[in-house]
C-alpha cells in the first residue's frame, strides 16, 4: 500500500496549514521550513506554482500519491457536473477518509491502517483497500473478530459533528455506519481551491 511516510509537520509548514490536523509542533513554528525560516524572503509565485501547490496540498491532505490523484481527477472529468467539486466528492468518498469523518479513526493514516489490517467491512464484505470508493447507501462496519481489540475500542465510537459531516452517520453501539451521499462542496471543510487543480491539469 503506497503512501507518504515522510515528516508531516514539515509538509504542513510548507503549505502554511495544519493539513494533518492539530499539530503542537506546527503551532510553535508556523513559518516555512528551511535554514533561514522566517527571515527568508520568498519571491512571488507564478500561476503554475500556485496551482501546483494547491494540487500538492490536496494530495497530502487526503494521503494520495501522484498517480492515484491523477487517475481520480480523470475519473472526475468523465462525470457530468463541475469537475473540481466532483473531484473533492470522490476524495471524500474514499473508504479511509469516510472512516476518518465518522470518527472511527483519529486520522486518515490511522483509518488506512484499520482498513489495511482487515478490520473493516463494506456491505458485509471484508475490504482492505483504503482507496475503495463508496457509493451512497453503502454500509461500513467493524469486523466482528476485531471489535474486542483494545485499540479498536479506544478509537471506534467517537461522535462526529453532524452539522459538518451530515453525509455520514455512525452507530457506536453497533459499530457500523453509512455513507449517506456525496457531500456538497460548502460542507467539505478542507481549505482547497479545487479550481486551481482543474486549471493545472487542463494545461
Amino acid at each position: 500500500m503506497a503512501r507518504y511516510t515522510g515528516p508531516t509537520t514539515k509538509k504542513a509548514r510548507a503549505f502554511g496549514e495544519p493539513i494533518y490536523g492539530y499539530d503542537k509542533s506546527y503551532e510553535k513554528r508556523k513559518f516555512p521550513p528551511g535554514q533561514h525560516g522566517m527571515a527568508k524572503k520568498r519571491k512571488q509565485m507564478s500561476d503554475y506554482a500556485v496551482q501546483l501547490m494547491e494540487k500538492q496540498k490536496a494530495k497530502y491532505t487526503y494521503g494520495l500519491l501522484e498517480r492515484q490523484f491523477r487517475n481520480l481527477f480523470h475519473k472526475a472529468t468523465s462525470k457530468h457536473g463541475v469537475t473540481g467539486e466532483i473531484l473533492l466528492q470522490l476524495l471524500e468518498s474514499r473508504l479511509d477518509n469516510t472512516l476518518f469523518r465518522m470518527g472511527v479513526a483519529p486520522t486518515r493514516k490511522a483509518a488506512r491502517q484499520l482498513v489495511g489490517h482487515k478490520h473493516v467491512l463494506v456491505n458485509g464484505v471484508l475490504t482492505n483497500i483504503p482507496s475503495f470508493l463508496l457509493k451512497p447507501g453503502d454500509m461500513i462496519s467493524v469486523r466482528g473478530k476485531s471489535r474486542g481489540l483494545d485499540f479498536i475500542k479506544n478509537n471506534v465510537g467517537k461522535k462526529t459533528d453532524a452539522k459538518s459531516f451530515a453525509w455520514v452517520e455512525w452507530n457506536p453501539e453497533r459499530m457500523e455506519g453509512k455513507f449517506i451521499d456525496y457531500p456538497e462542496r460548502e460542507r467539505i471543510p478542507e481549505k482547497i481551491n479545487e479550481q486551481l487543480i482543474v486549471e493545472l491539469y487542463s494545461k
